[in-house]
């Protein structure tokens, strides 16, 4: 294996995130375009604990820098397709960072987006939410078409997901849609408990201020 490898948390016995945090942060500040590539390409290895490891490195490192991993993006919505959950759900978090700097990819895969949301586990969804909003904040015709999505999602998703799921989705709100935002949070609003109910204000006030 090669160094860069080898700082894998599998690779040394660790069960813990420690390694990969700390693989990251380096990659991310010294800008390893190489050590980054390896890690991308390894995030297909055969064994699990070794591509689930890289797939780690790499949505932490798009969390720092996303531009760093945006070249994979296509990579990742091809993990959308695992048949491994947490490949799925890194996956997603990874594509949620790279629409802040290229959402004409998630624009353009919109329909695999969507369908990893129907049926993903809760992290799926809920980096779904922030990649689809990062989305729609980019220009009129994504928020057009996406928007809509979002709100009937905030209408009909569990009560207790509503307050998060508007947060993430606060990105894609501005002055002029602002108004069907928040006459679907205060619709919301009936069916919450007092600390939903409250975070949810909240978010109205954030939303009407725009």
């Amino acid at each position: 294996m090669s160094d860069v490898l080898n700082r894998l948390a599998y690779l040394q016995t660790r069960r813990d995130r420690t390694p990969n945090l700390d693989l990251a942060r380096d990659l991310a500040a010294r800008e390893d375009k190489t050590a980054i590539r390896e890690i991308a390409q390894n995030m297909w290895n055969e064994n699990k604990n070794i591509h689930w490891d890289c797939i780690h490195v790499m949505y932490e490192i798009g969390i720092i820098e996303p531009n760093l991993i945006e070249p994979y993006g296509e990579d990742f919505i091809k993990l959308l397709k695992s048949k491994h959950n947490n490949m799925v759900w890194g996956a997603m978090t990874a594509l949620a960072e790279i629409a802040r700097v290229k959402p004409e990819l998630i624009f353009k895969h919109l329909d695999e987006i969507k369908k990893a949301r129907e049926e993903g586990s809760v992290i799926t969804i809920d980096n779904s939410i922030s990649a689809l909003a990062q989305t729609a904040a980019a220009n009129e015709e994504y928020s057009r078409a996406i928007l809509p999505y979002l709100l009937e999602h905030l209408s009909t998703c569990r009560p207790k997901e509503a307050p998060q799921h508007a947060e993430r989705t606060l990105p894609a709100i501005n002055e002029f849609n602002r108004d069907e935002f928040v006459k679907v949070l205060k619709k919301r609003q009936k069916n919450l408990d007092s600390a939903a109910f409250t975070r949810l204000g909240r978010i109205i006030r954030l939303a009407e201020k725009l």
